[in-house]
């Protein structure tokens, strides 16, 4: 499934029909994500995959911090990583692929692969993945703790097939 970021202009990626396996997201990066260099500080590609990881969620019809009942569901992270290949430079226009690569019982896992055009060619420029557990918050506590995903969004949402989860093996 596509969805455009805040950048109006032509994207990379092609249109896809609706996955939930994949979801692609089109940012161009602004003045301000970028260092003294003009390439993008790294923090900001953390960001982008969350920032997909919404916009995956919202594409179903899903909100990362919702109420169901009496209780907040939220999905904090407990791992990220992130792998850099080529730079990514202001006013450039980079597609965040997203992969679910696995789904638990209370967690998700996904992959996130970037993609820039350059001398006209689709050229991955980074990998990450970001494991989220789906909590809610003890009222009385204040405290997370870690819960089943709800039906619904477990419906909603399948592992990539293996083959599109092969791509990702190391450079």
């Amino acid at each position: 499934m596509r969805h455009s970021g805040i950048a109006p202009r032509a994207t990379l990626a092609q249109p896809a029909r609706a996955m939930p396996h994949e979801f692609t997201l089109s940012h161009r990066v602004e003045f301000s994500e970028t260092d003294m260099a003009g390439i993008v500080h790294f923090a900001n590609f953390y960001r982008m995959m969350e920032n997909a990881e919404h916009a995956f969620f919202r594409s179903l019809g899903f909100s990362i911090h919702a109420h169901d009942g009496s209780a907040t569901v939220g999905w904090p992270r407990v791992n990220a990583a992130c792998e850099f290949f080529k730079p990514l430079r202001f006013e450039e226009v980079v597609d965040i692929q997203l992969l679910v690569a696995e789904v638990r019982a209370r967690s998700i896992r996904y992959a996130f692969r970037f993609w820039k055009s350059e001398d006209g060619e689709r050229t991955e420029i980074a990998r990450g993945s970001v494991t989220t557990v789906c909590t809610t918050v003890n009222r009385m506590t204040g405290k997370l703790g870690a819960v089943e995903i709800p039906a619904a969004i477990r419906a909603a949402i399948a592992p990539a097939p293996a083959e599109m989860l092969a791509a990702l093996s190391p450079k």
